[in-house]
């Protein structure tokens, strides 16, 4: 008999599972055929090397500290939105609160991140990375900075442009608006 593992820090809510985008559902040429074609088997493989590549750094870094992937995922939305609540955190992570309570609770205890009481509502719970959490997640980011801004001067001039549209078309279509919210601004500095 095999054991199954026990769902990590990533476990969706049952609620929140991805469904097919409408693109897809609705007529893109793999959804048309049998059998998806060689280019696209060629970039879903890209896809995984290019992931294991992109997390190879940062992993070496959490994994010196104890912390996993999980860790970075909050840390680095913390860290770029100082003040954010615990909600909108589950709502741009797609995880359940338990997921995130485990995670959340180690980043506060080892002092990368700190919880403050909303000013407006006591009950809300908004998020800010110390000083420490910051250079964790500085640290975290660089290499992978380094690794985007190698390939996008690889690809000329619209490189960038190009693969930031392509990487935008890829998220479905009704969820952009509410992804744009958390990118493409400024680095963020907490106010007080």
């Amino acid at each position: 008999m095999v054991a199954t593992p026990p769902p990590d820090e990533t476990t969706t809510r049952p609620d929140r599972l991805r469904r097919p985008s409408a693109a897809v559902a609705a007529g893109s040429p793999v959804a048309r055929s049998e059998s998806p074609s060689a280019a696209f088997l060629e970039m879903l493989e890209l896809f995984f090397f290019a992931y294991r590549d992109f997390v190879a750094d940062p992993d070496a870094i959490l994994a010196r500290i104890g912390f996993g992937r999980a860790h970075h995922r909050v840390l680095h939305f913390v860290d770029r939105n100082p003040g954010l609540s615990v909600a909108e955190l589950l709502d741009i992570l797609k995880i359940t609160k338990q997921s995130l309570a485990r995670v959340l609770k180690e980043l506060v205890e080892t002092g990368h991140i700190e919880s403050r009481t909303g000013s407006t509502d006591r009950r809300q719970r908004l998020l800010y990375t110390t000083d420490k959490g910051r250079a964790l997640a500085r640290s975290l980011a660089l290499p992978q900075i380094g690794r985007i801004a190698a390939a996008f001067q690889a690809l000329g001039p619209d490189g960038a442009a190009r693969a930031r549209d392509f990487l935008r078309l890829m998220i479905d279509a009704d969820e952009r608006p509410r992804v744009s919210r958390y990118t493409n601004r400024p680095i963020a500095r907490d106010p007080s």
